[in-house]
């Protein structure tokens, strides 16, 4: 698939992962409409990249067919790239009692209700595209992350949440193959985040320095890089991919 020209939504595009993929789309000549809960932050970069921007609760089914409905009138769409979700840490039993459970169907339900909720939508959409030369009528490109599989200790809500965005895919591009529409996963490491940065630099350049290699923190353009390869490589369908360095997590 061409990125120029296609129309694309990305959740969680006002900052991190979303922001830097917004950005790679539109330096190949896509058009994207940002979705995200942080509307300054969100309607600055649309302002800057001259797209558009749109408030969504990636929970809701409302804003999520509105942010459809904003990108159809930019044009046919083509992709979705879900960055929208939330990392609290919480052990399950800890000092003040049992993990709350209110905060764990908020994880669950953002991370993993959310993507689902913008993939059947967009995915709707795409349906009706003319499909290109190829049979492709779209791409949906969802965000785990390594704790699906190397969970640490008080990420049971975290974890439970991308491990289910990982389970979905396969069967997502099942359901969606004879649409022409594609389904992957990209499960990132340790990456540069607005939350990471706001601990002690010492904690930074640890956590950094426990990648193999490279032994940095992930940045928005290494995740931005996959989602091209992704967009442009028809046979990748079907897989959650990790960008890690070749990180293992330990329990701690």
């Amino acid at each position: 698939m061409d990125i120029k020209d296609k129309v694309f939504i990305v959740t969680g595009g006002a900052s991190g992962l979303g922001a830097g993929t917004a950005r790679l789309l539109v330096e190949h000549g896509g058009r994207v409409v940002l979705a995200d809960v942080q509307d300054e932050a969100g309607e600055k970069l649309a302002a800057e990249l001259g797209q558009t921007f749109v408030h969504c609760d990636v929970t809701e089914e409302a804003d999520g067919l509105a942010v459809v409905a904003a990108a159809q009138k930019v044009g046919s769409l083509f992709g979705l790239v879900n960055c929208a979700g939330v990392a609290p840490a919480t052990r399950t039993v800890g000092k003040n009692g049992p993990h709350p459970l209110d905060l764990f169907k908020k994880v669950v339900m953002i991370n993993l209700v959310g993507t689902f909720n913008m993939t059947r939508l967009a995915a709707q959409a795409m349906s009706e595209n003319t499909p290109e030369a190829t049979g492709e009528r779209g791409v949906i490109i969802n965000t785990a992350s390594v704790a699906a599989f190397d969970g640490q200790i008080g990420q049971a809500a975290y974890a439970s949440s991308k491990a289910g965005v990982a389970g979905m895919t396969l069967p997502v591009a099942r359901d969606l193959s004879k649409l022409g529409i594609r389904c992957m996963t990209i499960a990132p490491g340790i990456f540069g985040t607005p939350m990471l940065f706001g601990m002690p630099q010492e904690v930074q350049d640890n956590l950094a320095a426990s990648v193999p290699f490279p032994s940095r923190l992930g940045r928005p353009d290494d995740y931005a890089k996959l989602v091209h390869s992704i967009v442009t490589n028809e046979m990748l369908n079907g897989e959650t991919i990790r960008l890690d360095g070749a990180i293992r997590m330990a329990p701690r």
